[in-house]
């Protein structure tokens, strides 16, 4: 980092395309998840599609609160966001909201799907859930 450029640890979360996702298991020990986080720094929200019944989604159903954690490709760098999560769905109707929720999702991090009828379809049989976590407070370090 020279004198002319400031460390952004938004940045960073928002350029990331893998994290790790702290949930809180029923004891108290923190469920750590690799995940593909889309931040939206505007509203100040990071989305995660996830599956319905895996450790992360029961835990969030449990207890909201959650951390996601990225770190800079070369490992000189990271940023946590901590808040609370929401969740969305599973749908059970391809053309319903909770999918709906989930093309939005994808579009805004990955652009248009080659055939949506099967991406919804997919959403549905999956049991797909989106996470949606409010941003409440971001950290971080550039180490060199």
């Amino acid at each position: 980092m020279t004198a002319a450029t400031q460390f952004d640890p938004h940045a960073l979360i928002a350029d990331a395309r893998l994290g790790v996702l702290a949930t809180i298991k029923a004891d108290g020990r923190p469920q750590l998840s690799p995940v593909t986080p889309y931040y939206d720094r505007d509203a100040g929200i990071i989305y995660v599609s996830m599956t319905e019944g895996r450790a992360k989604t029961v835990n969030l159903r449990r207890d909201p609160r959650a951390a996601l954690e990225v770190t800079r490709a070369d490992g000189w760098a990271w940023a946590t966001a901590d808040g609370t999560a929401e969740l969305v769905g599973p749908g059970t109707d391809p053309d319903g909201p909770e999918v709906g929720a989930l093309v939005d999702y994808y579009r805004s991090a990955a652009g248009e799907h080659p055939d949506w009828a099967e991406y919804r379809s997919v959403m549905v049989s999956d049991r797909r859930v989106l996470m949606r976590l409010r941003v409440e407070k971001v950290y971080g370090a550039e180490l060199r």
